[in-house]
């Protein structure tokens, strides 16, 4: 077991696979040594857990877990991609957060997603981020984090 695998099971959590696309587009990309990760939705057996608007039908807390669910299918995605999550350096995140009129927390919401990266990869995990707060979201979900990575040489 790889050391980005154990720190996941010491949380509970486990790599899930990959999702298929929804649409018309790619769940990932790779463009040299890059992985660009399409926006993830927060996915439970295919459906979206966490639905509603930020400071209206969910709380911060709330959305922390969604955007933490988002950043797990993204690390699924990656794997995919990469063979493995010991070989890859987060990059950027970009965070989506469906939010009702007068929200202003979305930073606080997208650090769901940055710290399991930071709590899974370790320093490989940190990275550049923008959180954005808009009206509504595909399937009415609460939050989309899209992630960037390097596929890079060596381990931990």
């Amino acid at each position: 077991m790889t050391i980005a695998l154990e720190r996941l099971q010491a949380l509970g959590l486990q790599l899930p696979s990959p999702t298929m696309a929804i649409a018309n587009y790619l769940p990932y990309q790779i463009v040299e040594h890059e992985i660009y990760v399409s926006g993830q939705l927060p996915l439970r057996d295919g459906q979206v857990v966490y639905q509603g608007l930020l400071g209206d039908e969910l709380t911060v807390a709330e959305g922390y877990q969604a955007a933490r669910l988002c950043a797990l299918s993204a690390l699924g995605q990656i794997a995919s991609a990469a063979g493995s999550l010991e070989n890859i350096q987060i990059i950027r995140v970009g965070g989506f957060v469906a939010s009702a009129a007068g929200f202003t927390e979305q930073s606080q919401v997208l650090n769901g997603a940055s710290d399991l990266l930071v709590a899974v990869l370790g320093e490989r995990g940190r990275h550049a981020r923008v959180a954005v707060g808009v009206a509504a979201l595909p399937r009415n979900a609460a939050v989309e984090v899209e992630i960037m990575a390097r596929i890079i040489a060596g381990t931990d």
